[in-house]
């Protein structure tokens, strides 16, 4: 979606005729395409309406209700924050006192929308044009909110009274991700090098971003939603009010609906750059407890597996192997952090012996994990001839330790099934 098609939308006409329609869900996108040209509308701007009603329908998941007055392009949608990251975000600027912050590289505006909610003052700095035109749209209902198309690193922070930063480097070129930080735009190392103007800088990062390339006096956090990574925050100065060091961010729906927060740090952290602490594995599979945990993406990708076993009192089932082995359930504290099963059986990973298995048992349905082998699960399931009425769920992974002998790291498949257990 570029100028020529977000054009006909930012015109009275077509604000009406956006306004006007129903959920995406509740369109026959054909037959309202055509009843809206009888009706005069001109093919683009229909075409251009019911792209936008289909994007506000994909964007409830990040932004809620607001998604219904929002514009969006593909992209914009995709690399935007969700709102309730976003307002987490802000947090760290209103605890930190701050009044002005400016929001570079704010794509259409999501960390802006948090920002400027809370009361704070934003400048919001977007140099491609037709996003910079979205984000005006998008926080047009906050005063406090300044949209500027500009190169973000051209902004005089000084002379526009900024007291924090919040920078977001684009990390996509042509539709592909960028892995080299100093292949972002504009690079990491510009983007840190803001701190020397300002010293509350946060910064939205990659979550696959080394550890050796964080700065020793950041707080760097990743946060999951629902279970799934989504983004890494690096936190300096006032923003960091944890200290230097690595935590984790569960954002998980309660009972009642609401979005509650878990953080996960580990204490004895304090460079975030120094690499993670490892645990010995069991030694097989004689030793592995009633229990087995699978850590929460973002408490891996923190490093925080060493901290789990510990609190856990449990133990990798293989080296580097983020499946924890032990007898004790999860606090709730923890909970929200780990997913647990009781373990029922261990089989060797053979095709011929799990082809039994499924024989066996009468398996119809399998619910398939995988760490460190190579096996997809897609394949392991198109070859059991699945047929029964039975389900289970299978761990595919290796155990013990990779010590060359014999029974070390040997795949395994464990048969599990779920504990039920308090998120708080």
């Amino acid at each position: 979606m570029d100028d020529s098609t977000l054009a006909p939308l930012l015109t009275p006409e077509g604000w009406a005729l956006l306004g006007s329609l129903p959920p995406y869900d509740d369109l026959d996108p054909l037959s309202a395409g055509e009843a809206l040209r009888e009706q005069g509308h001109s093919p683009a701007l229909v075409a251009a309406a019911l792209t936008q009603q289909r994007l506000r329908g994909r964007a409830e998941t990040k932004f809620g209700p607001f998604a219904s007055q929002m514009l969006f392009t593909p992209d914009g949608l995709e690399q935007a924050t969700r709102l309730e990251v976003s307002a987490h975000h802000a947090s760290r600027y209103t605890r930190a006192g701050l009044s002005r912050v400016a929001d570079l590289g704010c794509g259409i505006g999501g960390d802006s929308m948090a920002l400027a909610g809370l009361g704070l003052s934003v400048l919001a700095v977007e140099h491609d044009e037709t996003t910079a035109a979205l984000a005006t749209v998008n926080l047009m209902a906050f005063p406090e909110a300044e949209v500027r198309c500009a190169d973000a690193m051209d902004i005089d922070l000084s002379a526009e009274g900024v007291d924090g930063v919040f920078a977001d480097p684009a990390r996509r070129s042509q539709g592909r991700r960028l892995t080299d930080p100093e292949q972002w735009s504009p690079p990491l190392s510009r983007v840190l090098a803001l701190r020397e103007q300002v010293a509350a800088l946060g910064v939205k990062v990659a979550p696959g971003l080394a550890h050796d390339l964080l700065p020793a006096d950041c707080h760097a956090q990743w946060v999951s939603v629902e279970g799934q990574v989504v983004e890494a925050g690096l936190w300096f100065g006032p923003l960091a009010h944890e200290g230097p060091g690595r935590s984790a961010l569960a954002l998980r729906r309660g009972a009642d609906g609401s979005s509650r927060a878990h953080v996960l740090a580990d204490p004895d952290c304090t460079d975030p750059s120094a690499p993670p602490a490892q645990v010995e594995p069991v030694g097989g599979a004689e030793e592995l407890g009633e229990l087995v945990h699978e850590p929460d993406g973002a408490a891996i990708r923190a490093g925080l597996v060493a901290h789990l076993a510990r609190a856990l009192e449990a133990a990798p089932v293989g080296d580097r192997i983020a499946y924890l082995s032990g007898d004790r359930p999860p606090e709730p504290s923890l909970a929200p952090f780990v997913r647990s099963w009781r373990l029922r059986e261990v089989l060797p990973l053979h095709l011929k012996a799990l082809r039994a298995r499924v024989r066996e048992t009468g398996l119809g349905s399998l619910e398939i994990h995988k760490r460190g082998v190579d096996l997809p699960p897609e394949a392991l399931r198109a070859s059991l001839h699945l047929r029964g009425e039975g389900s289970e769920t299978w761990l595919l992974t290796r155990l013990g330790p990779r010590d060359g002998s014999a029974a070390g790291a040997r795949g395994a498949v464990l048969v599990v099934e779920p504990l039920v257990q308090a998120t708080g």
